[in-house]
């Protein structure tokens, strides 16, 4: 659960800081924002109602200050703890020497500094309490209470920085096109090499050597075929409906496919390409010397 409220605190501060110069590691992933706030909503739940049970059954007598189970779990959850804040601190660090900006590296390392701080100030504390039998500790509920508002709040945020389901499963539809879109590219390109001319539809090049299907050729959503249009000796465009703009969806981190080449708006598009030639260079070997 920690590093679940870690992964989002780290994926909103990525989102809201952009390093142009960053390529993969730093970015903000959505998968990674969605996977925490899964992880949280189960976790969170199983977890509190479980620390409630345990002081309540510790203020009853029920269970045991030195019962070596409530020991061996609070020392097993230390270790763990430790090993994993002590590699995020190693990875934040890292990022910074490698040149992540400073501003979100002072901000993750305070993220990882204060859940850390939280977990082994409060295991350290309840550890070595002596009286627990019918005493209310007003440190152990300010930490619990804390804690979970801190929680929720931290779930709060990610919702509201998430993409809805709906928008991603638009995104996913969008991309879907571009994939066929760039193997359409391919075929008509080899074509073109081979005939030096564009071909005059989309299905001659399913009878070709282009590793195209059928449903290649048309939006997996609505089973509508892409318009081809011939534009000169070298240009073509391809059309489609698209949910989304290119730029929304390179923002929300889930457009695999965005370049110059596919930069699209929403609606119906045409995306405009010119073919590549594959020039081989012809080597002809030298004429032998002559000896007179």
């Amino acid at each position: 659960m920690a590093l679940s409220s870690g992964i989002i605190v780290f994926q909103i501060i990525n989102k809201n800081i952009i390093d142009v110069l960053e390529t993969f590691r730093g970015r903000y992933e959505s998968g990674a924002l969605k996977f925490a706030i899964s992880a949280i909503i189960i976790s969170a739940p199983i977890y509190y109602v479980m620390v409630a049970q345990i002081n309540k059954n510790l203020f009853k007598g029920f269970l045991g200050k030195d019962s070596g189970v409530r020991k061996w779990l609070t020392y097993l959850i230390l270790f763990i703890s430790s090993l994993v804040m002590t590699g995020w601190l190693i990875a934040t660090i890292y990022s910074f020497l490698d040149g992540e900006l400073t501003t979100k590296f002072i901000l993750k390392a305070l993220t990882a500094i204060i859940i850390s701080a939280i977990i082994f100030t409060y295991y350290f504390y309840d550890i070595k309490r002596e009286n627990v039998v019918g005493v209310k500790d007003n440190i152990i509920r300010i930490y619990f209470y804390g804690s979970l508002v801190l929680v929720i709040a931290i779930l709060i945020s990610a919702f509201v920085f998430v993409e809805s389901p709906t928008q991603t499963r638009n995104i996913k539809h969008d991309n879907n096109i571009i994939e066929k879109f760039s193997k359409i590219d391919n075929a008509i390109n080899s074509h073109y090499n081979q005939k030096e001319k564009l071909p005059d539809n989309l299905d001659i090049l399913i009878s070709g050597l282009t590793y195209l299907r059928t449903e290649d050729l048309e939006d997996s959503a609505t089973k509508k075929k892409f318009d081809y249009k011939i534009v000169d000796d070298k240009t073509y465009e391809l059309c489609a409906t698209f949910l989304m703009s290119s730029s929304d969806a390179e923002a929300q981190g889930l457009h695999r496919y965005y370049n110059k080449t596919w930069e699209y708006d929403k609606g119906y598009q045409c995306l405009e390409q010119e073919v590549r030639a594959d020039k081989v260079n012809v080597i002809t070997a030298p004429e032998p010397l002559r000896i007179e």
